[in-house]
């Protein structure tokens, strides 16, 4: 397979597909949806929450963490995790603006 080629492209589209790819898996979106709801956890919290091995939820979280979804600071011998609301920020702004030009064509297009 040939490279991606990520230099022919905006920092922004980079970015943004950094994010998607993170969220493309469904343990993930569980993940963030749990720390939506819950505002900050433990990763044993969200082990007993899913039906997924430490592990792999550990592994989840680090995708999560290095694409910059979630933060996450060392509290005694664990390290606590929640949303980093930055990135919620330019997730809104991307599909508010995809939304508003729907909006504005509102053509038969296809």
């Amino acid at each position: 397979m040939g490279a991606t080629k990520t230099e022919h492209f905006t920092a922004k589209q980079n970015k943004l597909a950094t994010l998607a790819k993170a969220l493309g898996h469904p343990a993930r979106i569980a993940i963030f949806d749990y720390l939506l709801k819950v505002d900050t956890c433990i990763c044993g919290d969200i082990v007993n929450e899913l039906p997924l091995a430490q592990p792999t939820i550990s592994q989840h979280l680090k995708e999560l963490k290095n694409a910059g979804l979630i933060k996450g600071s060392v509290e005694g011998n664990a390290i606590c995790y929640c949303i980093d609301e930055t990135v919620l920020e330019i997730l809104q702004k991307y599909f508010n603006n995809i939304s508003s030009k729907i909006d504005m064509k509102k053509s038969n297009c296809c």
